[in-house]
């Protein structure tokens, strides 16, 4: 039946029309901005996951901007302290070369000194951006290396690096040392060396309360071939109200004992307070070295007590330049670990990164071959709506034609 009143093909066609043209917008809505999900409406679960992992990249970006900055302080680092440790190298050639009684050792000082001055000047310029890894101003610094998410939240977490100190300032001497038998011994008592022959070689070396009293931080070390072991006085030392030397000796003794050179006895005696009794009765010589370091000292301050002008201090140059040797390959050494860490890290927020990246596009990305054959269908649908319509909207006319 025709009505007059109500065209139902009409209302059909239009009703089609919409629908399609709606279609349309939201097709050429992907096209335009390349996204499924450009919005809340479109999606609200998909689109809040996204925002989430969004925020995430962005912090990642912040991170990796850390890394980068901590990588390259600590590069600097790194080399300051490789640099270090090449001119201490040379020192320690020419300390030995000093050892031969032929030699000019005012000359071979002059150029020690010289060195030491390099050193200075190396230490004092490693920073990056104001920040020094290597002269002991820094104890820690924390370099940001990732956002953890939880079920309780997000937290950042940190690669701690460790300060070293290089410095060779603020040293002062304290006469802690002596000997009743062989040893040598420097003019301030602050470094001995002892030789001890084999099977059966004794000597002994005594601490003692210096000039300057013992403060917490002063520290005792004593090399024993390639193996150091030292004694740091503490707070609780100072207030016990027993003898600090004494203290110092046992924990030296202990330490000594812990290294466990081959054939090497340290013997204590309370009766004699503060020696320490060395007995070698192992196949080969061995050589005690010791020094003292207040706690104020740059962890390379002993240079400054370097002095080969002389036989005797040629001879104790040559303990202590290998124990300070020792901290500048370990501070290097530190370093590099750390840095390698840092780069690692570096690569794997690079990595991750690049994974949520492409997990956001998996989830709100448009797949634009498909959106663009849909495009072409409504486009041919709209079409053919548009006829129909006209089509449905030429039945009252003809209904017109019947009154003719």
């Amino acid at each position: 039946m025709s009505s007059i009143l109500t065209n139902n093909s009409a209302m059909v066609a239009l009703q089609t029309m919409k629908s399609i043209n709606a279609n349309m917008n939201k097709t050429q809505s992907e096209i335009s901005t390349g996204k499924s999900v450009a919005s809340a409406k479109d999606n609200a679960a998909v689109w809040a996951i996204s925002k989430v992992m969004e925020s995430d990249v962005e912090g990642f970006k912040g991170i990796s901007d850390s890394l980068n900055l901590g990588s390259s302080t600590l590069s600097v680092a790194r080399q300051a302290s490789e640099t270090v440790t090449d001119l201490l190298t040379q020192m320690k050639g020419k300390i030995v070369a000093a050892q031969q009684d032929n030699v000019d050792r005012a000359k071979i000082q002059t150029d020690i000194v010289a060195l030491r001055g390099q050193v200075e000047s190396v230490v004092g310029a490693a920073q990056f951006n104001g920040l020094n890894l290597v002269d002991g101003s820094t104890s820690s610094v924390d370099v940001l290396a990732s956002l953890d998410r939880s079920g309780a939240g997000v937290k950042a977490s940190s690669i701690t690096v460790t300060g070293q100190n290089l410095s060779t300032g603020n040293y002062v001497a304290n006469d802690v040392f002596s000997a009743s038998t062989g040893g040598t011994i420097s003019t301030d008592k602050d470094t001995f060396v002892l030789s001890l022959n084999k099977a059966g070689g004794s000597d002994d070396i005594t601490i003692a309360d210096g000039a300057t009293a013992w403060a917490a931080g002063d520290k005792v070390s004593m090399r024993v071939g390639a193996k150091e072991a030292s004694y740091t006085v503490t707070a609780s030392d100072i207030s016990a109200g027993n003898s600090i030397s004494d203290l110092i000796s046992v924990g030296m003794k202990n330490s000594i004992d812990k290294l466990g050179v081959a054939g090497l006895k340290v013997d204590y005696d309370s009766a004699n307070p503060g020696q320490l009794v060395f007995t070698n009765n192992g196949t080969k010589d061995l050589a005690v070295s010791g020094q003292f370091k207040n706690a104020n000292a740059g962890g390379l301050g002993a240079l400054s007590t370097i002095d080969v002008s002389t036989g005797s201090g040629a001879a104790l140059a040559l303990g202590n330049i290998e124990s300070m040797l020792q901290t500048s390959i370990g501070a290097a050494a530190q370093f590099g670990s750390s840095q390698k860490r840092i780069d690692i890290q570096s690569n794997f927020v690079g990595k991750l990164t690049d994974a949520l990246k492409s997990g956001i596009g998996s989830m709100v990305d448009a797949d634009m071959e498909e959106t663009s054959a849909r495009l072409q269908a409504l486009q041919v649908q709209q079409q053919l709506a548009r006829q129909s319509l006209s089509i449905a909207n030429q039945q009252p006319q003809n209904i017109l034609s019947l009154f003719r």
